[in-house]
């Protein structure tokens, strides 16, 4: 058997973290055993993947066709699952990253006895199937994660496999390496669209760096995509570049010999070498041909993502002795298929035997391990809040929110999280909290241990997205990562799909409007906020002052089935006097009345956000000293402010006023729908520039001045403000 090794970089005898050794249900059987009825499972994965396309008139056959023996491989030999339990605490995990070959993963869960039916194939890419286009993390039971924009799902698997390190920190750091039953591997398959996007560089930079010993990655070196030969494009070597990161890399090449020969056990023999490297992340490069062995659309591009046409359907059944009707399967074959139940119960059972010896020994981590496993909060934690004192100097939202995440770190010990190399600005770093980092390389300035808890994800913002991604769908922590706000648009990708998984990630975005100054319009988020705002399930929360940062916090915490993001200012912002303005707990309905009109019944009411809150505010006295009863209300979060019930949201914002100013610093566009179309916006709809705060506040018309104009304007309109005669 061949099998290639690039070992240029010694593996260390000593692990970091050993994923699992006696509790190996594949360790226990290190002989293949390859017989002809799994040979026979593989030609039946492949017949499933290109009948489903042919149903469907569209998808991806040809991956799903030569990836046939890797995946039934790892879901029939090598993982640790329990079909009859997909979210089994101590199963491994498997991230399909080329998720448009969403038929390896659906087809492995047909054969492996998960409660997908073959009609399911069959609905392949239609209405309410539970085998949509991509896999749907919460939708399909076996899919870990959601898959669909290319590279992600390697972020993903990097974050898994240190969620999975955090979690055995917290819950048993002293068991042998290997043996505690939160030990397990992640396992990924991804092709060249997913090493070619710059997010896979990013997370797997990442992943060396941490050492992650149960990670291990199949790459699919088919040297084909969508445009054909992917040499009009790429010519780097993946494997050198992989091993220039720092990982374990090994190359299995089935193109080697003519005729083409799918040698299993070389891959096999792989899988064990890479998972007997503990102290660095695994990469297989396999060699293959995509859509083998159909005869005439094998090695094109054609195959990649089009159906084959029934002739070459008939023609590539010939080929491996199939009938050739549609969905035809042997009961033998999915009979042997299908005892991957039987070896996953059993896995289980010997598992569960090794969970409760210990829970019987750590009654507090068995408590911890309940509350994670459903993202429950203990009893009274938000007690932990800090409040601060009225302040007409102030704090900065971005310096509130770090003393808050130090006072929730000795209550939360599921929190956790860091930034892209920008801790001290962001403030994302729990005083006294070590790094979550190989020992070896921790700093003076960031000491740390493999189980620590400050994140380092260096300038990595897209890597940091899908790597928190995969902490959260992993399970058993609560993860958060900062960067600057104008910066989440490199990440953008990642917090779309947090939305779309629903997961509770925080997101911390600091430096929030063109108060960060002299940094001019490169780093001033004009755009940002609205552009955020318009993705469906992301709650974006911009506070006013630290008190109602703290309840930001508290509701991006209690909220379990979606990501929060968090716009905090550089700059100080006064810091509201409670007694003489209504109570920040109002930031949880994410819009509230702050401070009312002087007659109970305004004739306009100022809407603002953040920083700008303050002007407003001021704005207010001013209106009220002409005689003009004034509103102010404050709308921290847009998203929460509309999951209120209609009662309440007519209470804040009456249909009878129409005179309403909204007032924040960025474009007006997610604002027109609170202000109506009697309403003003003081906003900025052009780029900003290079100056001191204050400065560009004035010049830009944030100002209690402007604000005044604009209620003069919107009254005007709804009739409040009449011209008087000239005479002429």
């Amino acid at each position: 058997m061949r099998l290639a090794r690039l070992d240029r970089v010694n593996s260390k005898t000593v692990p970091l973290f050993c994923p699992r050794s006696t509790t190996d249900v594949a360790a226990t059987d290190p002989v293949l055993n390859w017989s002809d009825l799994d040979r026979k499972a593989v030609d039946t994965a492949r017949v499933l993947a290109m009948d489903a396309v042919e149903m469907a008139g569209n998808g991806h056959p040809g991956t799903a066709m030569s990836l046939a023996p890797a995946a039934y491989l790892l879901f029939n030999r090598v993982m640790r699952h329990d079909p009859t339990d997909p979210e089994w605490a101590g199963r491994d995990r498997f991230v399909l990253s080329c998720g448009h070959s969403s038929l390896t993963l659906y087809v492995q869960l047909f054969l492996s006895g998960y409660s997908l039916a073959l009609d399911d194939l069959k609905a392949l890419r239609q209405w309410e199937s539970l085998t949509p286009g991509h896999p749907e993390y919460g939708h399909t039971p076996g899919v870990e994660v959601t898959t669909g924009p290319l590279g992600q799902g390697i972020g993903n698997a990097v974050g898994m496999a240190m969620s999975a390190r955090r979690q055995r920190g917290l819950l048993d750091p002293d068991t042998a390496a290997g043996e505690s039953p939160f030990d397990h591997f992640v396992y990924s398959i991804a092709s060249d669209g997913d090493i070619e996007e710059g997010v896979s560089h990013e997370s797997s930079a990442i992943a060396s760096v941490q050492k992650l010993g149960n990670l291990v990655v199949i790459y699919d070196d088919n040297e084909i995509s969508i445009e054909d030969d992917t040499r009009i494009a790429k010519n780097e070597d993946v494997g050198a570049r992989y091993e220039a990161y720092g990982w374990h890399v090994q190359t299995v090449n089935w193109r080697g010999s003519d005729p083409y020969v799918e040698d299993v056990e070389e891959l096999w023999n792989a899988i064990q070498a890479a998972k007997a490297v503990t102290d660095k992340p695994s990469f297989i490069v396999l060699k293959t041909i995509i859509g083998y062995p159909a005869p005439k659309k094998r090695n094109t591009g054609k195959i990649h993502g089009s159906a084959l046409g029934a002739a070459e359907i008939t023609a590539t059944k010939e080929l491996l002795g199939f009938h050739d009707r549609p969905f035809a399967i042997d009961d033998e074959v999915v009979k042997h298929t299908q005892q991957a139940v039987e070896r996953g119960r059993a896995a289980h059972t010997e598992w569960q035997a090794a969970f409760d010896a210990w829970a019987a020994g750590n009654a507090e981590g068995k408590a911890l391990f309940d509350r994670l496993a459903t993202r429950t909060l203990p009893v009274g934690w938000h007690k932990a809040l800090p409040e601060f004192p009225a302040d007409a100097k102030g704090l900065a939202t971005r310096a509130a929110s770090g003393k808050i995440l130090e006072a929730l770190a000795p209550v939360l010990p599921e929190l956790w999280g860091g930034s892209a190399d920008l801790a001290e600005s962001n403030n994302t770093t729990m005083k006294g909290e070590p790094s979550f980092i190989p020992a070896e390389y921790s700093t003076k300035e960031f000491p740390g241990h493999e189980y620590g808890r400050t994140l380092h994800f260096g300038i990595r913002e897209h890597g940091m997205g899908s790597i928190l991604n995969g902490i959260a769908v992993h399970g058993g922590t609560r993860p958060y990562g900062g960067t600057f706000l104008v910066f989440s648009d490199y990440m953008r990708g990642s917090v779309r799909l947090s939305a779309l998984m629903k997961l509770p990630v925080i997101f911390v975005w600091t430096h929030d409007s063109i108060g960060i100054g002299e940094d001019g319009p490169t780093h001033q988020p004009i755009e940002t906020v609205t552009a955020l705002r318009a993705i469906v399930g992301l709650d974006v929360v911009r506070p006013a002052d630290a008190n109602e940062t703290a309840y930001a916090w508290r509701g991006a915490l209690e909220h379990t089935d979606r990501p929060t993001a968090l716009a905090l200012t550089r700059q100080n912002v006064p810091t509201i006097d409670r007694s003489k303005y209504a109570s920040a707990e109002g930031t949880l309905k994410g819009g509230y009345i702050l401070a009312e009109a002087s007659s109970g019944h305004p004739e306009v009411i100022l809407i603002a956000s953040g920083s700008e809150v303050a002007i407003a505010l001021t704005a207010r006295e001013r209106l009220e000293d002409q005689g003009t009863p004034t509103r102010v209300v404050s709308m921290p979060c847009q998203e929460w402010f509309f999951k209120q019930d209609l009662s309440y949201q007519h209470h804040v914002l009456p249909h009878g006023v129409r005179a309403r100013v909204s007032v924040e610093a960025g474009i007006r566009m997610s604002w027109d729908r609170i202000i109506g179309d009697a309403g003003e916006a003081v906003s900025i709809e052009h780029y900003g520039a290079s100056a001191p705060a204050p400065v560009l506040f004035e010049q830009f018309g944030f100002t209690a001045d402007n604000v005044v104009a604009k209620a003069h304007a919107s009254l005007a309109k709804v009739g409040k403000i009449l011209g008087e005669t000239t005479g002429n």
